[in-house]
């Protein structure tokens, strides 16, 4: 997508920093990101520019985000997701093609929605959302922005905790428990926790250096339980690989008490919307405002194809293993899936799997927090984040009922990327004011508010009155978002003018 040309803009100065044409040049060294412990008297660790553009001296290259992406999404959670496709009794042919076809559309709503808008304005989704909605509205978003990223990142921590739960012998949640079991599995969860919070901590160029290391490995080992569980559950040749797999692992049958049966549009849907609240709804605009070009977003196929196509499949032939010795082991837990096909290196594997998923998710919901009080300490207020994703883990059904949680986290987050979208690219060209509440001086931007409002309400009451499935409201409900907030932005920004 190309930049529209604009009219000279005057230019802003802050903090040293002068933007001028959506460039943004440093005038100070100090201001570039560390990834140490800061010099006696330093506030931060880590400069994140949480409410100013990312200078140059920031900007990352393309290798940065290929890392965090493969090691972001070839996560513990994958070994959580991909057993749940065999439990919806998902046949194989609908699980691939979906997987195909969705994680293609992830890729490119990330490629021309998000990335253009984070690399000309560089600044966090929730800044960038202040100047729209005004300070109050955006308050109240950043408070579901952040819960949200809290229970995703408390799932990863419960997935970690079941890797402990192998060495340790201690009880373990099944499929469809709702609070923790055993005292082991509390403490587990506190230590991963705490692990984990301290990484993140420390900022989004720590959190993508931990990730480059960790993901090549990761990827191995997830191709190596896919093979073993193959291998264990008599698929030894290529030749007869495809026709086993519809009658042994994805068998299109009914699904598991409990479950929703998946079909092909499932499937493509929920790979398509599971990270709807990054790329629709523009929370990657606070990854991507380091990148130093647009197209860097060609990066997220690495965590797409590796991560939610082989590591899913992969998953999913672990768990069907399990079935076929104990057709009566439903439990869906990555520790003992991955013990049982690798060892003491699928064990670790889970665990790092779980925190190069956690400590990005524990970095945006930090960044969402801060944002409520810019004044405070974004690495203080990363680690009470942390401690609230670590009390969510405590409680299996938010990993137990991921399929539905991401669906639903993703559709409370959307409208307002499609506000972003709408103001960035569309306002002036449609009548209405760019960045309305910072001009205007208001705290609460109505014609973002009431698009947020009614979206969900519209959304959620044909979930509840039709029928239909959570995964297949998103993308209508982009377009509705979208169209409200064009309409009422030009109703009341002209009833405020008059």
């Amino acid at each position: 997508m190309r930049e529209r040309e604009r009219p000279p803009a005057k230019p802003l100065v802050r903090d040293g920093l002068r933007s001028h044409h959506g460039r943004v040049h440093a005038v100070s060294a100090a201001r570039r990101i560390v990834s140490h412990p800061p010099v006696a008297g330093s506030p931060e660790p880590v400069q994140e520019y949480e409410r100013e553009p990312v200078p140059e001296s920031a900007w990352l290259g393309f290798r940065s985000f290929v890392g965090q992406y493969a090691g972001e999404h070839t996560a513990g959670t994958e070994l959580m997701i991909g057993p749940l496709f065999v439990a919806a009794g998902v046949s194989a042919v609908d699980l691939v093609v979906g997987l195909i076809v969705g994680n293609l559309l992830a890729v490119l709503s990330w490629l021309f929605l998000t990335a253009p808008i984070a690399t000309r304005a560089r600044l966090t989704l929730y800044y960038q959302l202040e100047k729209i909605c005004g300070r109050t509205l955006v308050t109240v978003y950043n408070l579901a922005n952040g819960v949200m990223f809290c229970f995703l990142a408390g799932a990863m921590v419960t997935v970690n905790a079941t890797a402990a739960g192998v060495w340790f012998q201690f009880r373990m949640p099944g499929l469809n428990d709702l609070y923790p079991n055993s005292l082991g599995w509390v403490i587990s969860v506190l230590l991963m926790g705490a692990l984990i919070t301290i990484v993140a901590a420390y900022g989004y160029k720590f959190v993508a250096r931990v990730a480059n290391i960790a993901a090549p490995w990761m990827v191995l080992v997830f191709i190596a339980f896919g093979v073993v569980g193959l291998r264990e559950i008599g698929i030894d040749s290529l030749s007869g690989l495809w026709a086993q797999a519809q009658t042994l692992i994805w068998k299109g049958g009914a699904p598991l008490p409990g479950q929703v049966k998946f079909t092909v549009w499932h499937v493509l849907f929920f790979a398509w919307f599971c990270n709807m609240a990054m790329h629709i709804g523009m929370a990657d605009l606070s990854v991507f405002r380091y990148a130093r070009k647009s197209w860097y977003a060609v990066a997220t196929a690495a965590g797409m194809y590796l991560g939610h196509f082989i590591a899913w499949l992969a998953a999913s032939v672990l768990y069907a293993l399990q079935l076929h010795r104990d057709p009566a082991n439903t439990a869906v837990l990555p520790g003992p899936m991955a013990y049982a096909a690798c060892g003491a290196a699928g064990l670790v594997c889970v665990i790092v799997a779980g925190w190069t998923t956690a400590n990005p998710t524990i970095y945006r919901a930090g960044l969402a927090f801060q944002a409520i009080v810019p004044s405070s300490s974004r690495y203080r207020v990363t680690l009470v984040t942390g401690a609230i994703a670590t009390l969510a883990g405590l409680f299996p059904a938010i990993a137990m009922k991921l399929l539905g949680f991401v669906a639903l986290y993703g559709l409370v987050l959307m409208p307002m990327g499609a506000v972003v979208f709408v103001d960035f690219w569309m306002s002036e060209r449609l009548g209405f004011r760019r960045d309305y509440a910072e001009a205007a001086g208001t705290t609460v931007n109505w014609a973002a508010g009431l698009t947020w409002l009614l979206t969900l309400a519209a959304c959620l009451a044909i979930v509840n009155a039709d029928g239909i499935q959570i995964f297949f409201v998103g993308l209508p409900g982009w377009f509705v978002a979208a169209t409200l907030y064009v309409v009422l932005s030009r109703l009341l920004q002209r009833k405020a003018a008059a």
